[in-house]
């Protein structure tokens, strides 16, 4: 395996190894290493304990302590250690209620899938394969270490883990493994939502997310964390506008078409049309009155639900909201058109309008027009400095209160649609306007 180490990983190997201990990359970045893929995090498996990793290294973090796992943090970035083990019972379905070290075999036969079950040596460039790993990333094939029941029942975790490394490799998950996941869908219940949020938002943003979706369908693991977005399923549409089927394979094939989305952008994806279900209408044709109103709601739900941060519920509650006000561009008074094209979110407004149309219709003119509009307006266009304040109000005769916001969105609407362009004119055009007293 021709690999690219990490600095800081050789670091932390040599340095182990320097005082007579075992050290080993372990896991994803081994695996990811033998796909010529670049790892994210880099993993390394020893013999050491935690006490001893702390007395080698400046700062360390006992981040797992009674599992044997510290974090060492270098310049290079922060590196997991952990020692080798073997572990008792999961009483807990996350957690195992004893551990014991181990030898790397040992270790290997713990881990959840074969292809995370792999070793590496950087001083031999050996790849230490107890599990079956290797030719199981050749078979492209995600398969549980050992009784795949008992690994899923061990972290019930594992059952989204499965589906997000097939999706994300492009792999198959083999029959047996299949099985039991299916088996114990209804576990996931188990979960925190916390970890059954994280899970899902790396799905749906590390690529592969349209295969994941399908197989979260398909094994009924979809029903059971997100029933709202699985009534999608089978909700019909105009064909006129949405040749690719139902609401469901809308929004999968939606994904196809978003490239390294953040997670605000591809929960808004995967949620701007779960109002639909509840809003269909059969008349001359079908409708969905209010979905976007309704979806932001329902969103606002599920977010609660997984227990995601305030500013995530209200970035993707604007972003479900929002999807259908670029449809209205065109007619926009260039005030609104103007306010819509400087919100904080609109880059990923935009963004989901371009993957929401390239699922159906196909028509990007909408898209390009915003994209003219941008590029036509300078940044002192879109956020031109303010002709009239607060003070200039009150100077007016007015009382502070309520209308000052009125009055001061009226000046600006006008500024924005060049009716207003100095100090002078707006004074007049608030004294026209909303009062008759004169300027002082």
């Amino acid at each position: 395996m021709d690999a690219d180490i990490d600095a800081g990983a050789l670091r932390v190997v040599e340095t182990l190894r320097r005082t007579g201990f075992q050290a080993l990359l372990a896991g994803g970045c081994v695996r990811d290493l033998a796909l010529g893929r670049v790892p994210k995090d880099w993993d390394v498996a020893t013999d050491a304990g935690p006490e001893e990793v702390a007395a080698l290294f400046e700062h360390t973090v006992p981040v797992g302590a009674q599992f044997g796992i510290s974090l060492v943090v270098l310049d290079e970035g922060d590196y997991e250690v952990a020692r080798f083990r073997r572990d008792g019972p999961y009483r807990d379905s996350r957690r195992p209620a004893s551990i014991e070290p181990a030898d790397a075999r040992a270790d290997a036969a713990r881990r959840d899938f074969t292809i995370n079950g792999l070793f590496y040596d950087p001083e031999s460039g050996e790849l230490l394969d107890y599990v079956g790993g290797q030719q199981d990333l050749d078979d492209k094939v995600i398969r549980a270490i050992g009784d795949p029941d008992a690994r899923f029942a061990e972290d019930h975790l594992r059952l989204l883990r499965a589906v997000r490394f097939a999706a994300r490799l492009g792999f198959t998950i083999e029959p047996e493994t299949w099985d039991a996941l299916c088996a114990q869908v209804e576990s996931i219940a188990s979960v925190s939502a916390e970890r059954i949020r994280d899970e899902l938002t790396l799905l749906l943003t590390e690529g592969g997310a349209k295969c994941g979706l399908r197989l979260l369908d398909q094994s009924g693991l979809l029903q059971a964390v997100l029933p709202e977005v699985a009534a999608m399923r089978g909700v019909s549409q105009e064909a006129e506008f949405h040749p690719e089927g139902d609401v469901w394979t809308h929004v999968q094939l939606l994904f196809d078409h978003l490239d390294e989305p953040s997670a605000e952008l591809a929960w808004s994806a995967l949620l701007h049309d779960i109002g639909k279900p509840s809003t269909m209408v059969r008349a001359e044709r079908i409708r969905f009155h209010g979905h976007d109103a309704i979806g932001a709601k329902m969103a606002a739900v599920i977010c609660g639900r997984l227990r995601m941060s305030n500013e995530a519920r209200r970035v993707i509650g604007t972003l479900v909201a929002d999807h259908m006000r670029i449809s209205h561009v065109r007619q926009m008074r260039p005030s609104t058109l103007v306010r819509l094209l400087r919100e904080p979110h609109f880059p990923e407004l935009l963004e989901l309008h371009r993957a929401d149309c390239l699922a159906s219709h196909g028509k990007l003119d909408l898209y390009e027009f915003c994209q003219e509009q941008l590029a036509a307006l300078k940044k002192e266009h879109l956020r031109p400095p303010a002709l009239l304040t607060g003070d200039d109000l009150i100077a007016l005769g007015f009382a502070p209160g309520p209308l000052f916001r009125e009055i001061l969105a009226a000046v600006e609407d006008a500024q924005l649609e060049g009716r207003l362009d100095n100090y002078q004119s707006a004074l007049r055009f608030v004294q026209r306007k909303f009062c008759a007293v004169p300027a002082a």
